[in-house]
C-alpha cells in the first residue's frame, strides 16, 4: 500500500541592528508548525477562504512551543504586518521588522493571520535576544512543505 506523508517544517533567522545599522546579534532557530497552522494549510488546499498569514509577533514567554499552542506565551507589544511573504516552489518566506518600543529580552516569536487574535501558523522559543528601543529586529521565517 502506498502512503504519502507531508511535513511542514521551518526555521527563522533573527537579526538585531542598532540605531546606526550595525548588526548586534544574529540567530538561526528551528520552529514548530502548530496544529492550528497545519489546519490552516489544509484549509487553503481545500479552497477555504481563510485569511492569509499577514502578521508576526514577538514575546517573552519561555514555555517550549507545543503543537496545541494558539498564541504566544507572553506577547510583547503589537504584532507587525509582514514586510513580505514570498512563495518559491514548496517554500514560503515571511519577513517581519520590529522597530521596537520594548527594551529587554525577547524569547519567542510567531506568525499569524491577523493583527490580533486570528490563527497562529507557527511558534518558536529561543534563548534571549536582547533589544533596546533604539534597535531594529528583523525576523525572516522560512516554512517548507515536503514529503517525508
Amino acid at each position: 500500500m502506498l502512503k504519502d506523508t507531508m511535513k511542514a517544517a521551518g526555521k527563522l533567522s533573527i537579526v538585531v541592528k542598532d540605531a546606526n545599522g550595525n548588526v548586534k546579534d544574529t540567530r538561526e532557530v528551528e520552529n514548530l508548525v502548530v496544529d492550528t497552522g497545519l489546519d490552516f494549510i489544509a484549509s487553503r488546499m481545500g479552497g477555504a477562504s481563510a485569511d492569509v498569514m499577514s502578521h508576526m509577533g514577538i514575546g517573552t514567554g519561555t514555555t517550549a512551543a507545543a503543537a496545541g499552542d494558539t498564541a504566544l506565551g507572553t506577547a510583547s507589544g503589537d504584532r507587525v504586518a509582514l514586510d513580505s511573504a514570498t512563495v518559491t516552489d514548496n517554500t514560503i518566506v515571511y519577513v517581519g521588522t520590529f522597530d521596537t518600543t520594548y527594551s529587554g529580552a525577547i524569547t519567542e516569536a510567531g506568525v499569524f493571520n491577523a493583527s490580533t487574535a486570528g490563527t497562529m501558523l507557527c511558534r518558536t522559543v529561543f534563548s534571549a535576544v536582547n533589544i533596546t528601543v533604539a534597535d531594529t529586529l528583523t525576523i525572516t521565517w522560512t516554512i517548507t512543505i515536503s514529503a517525508s
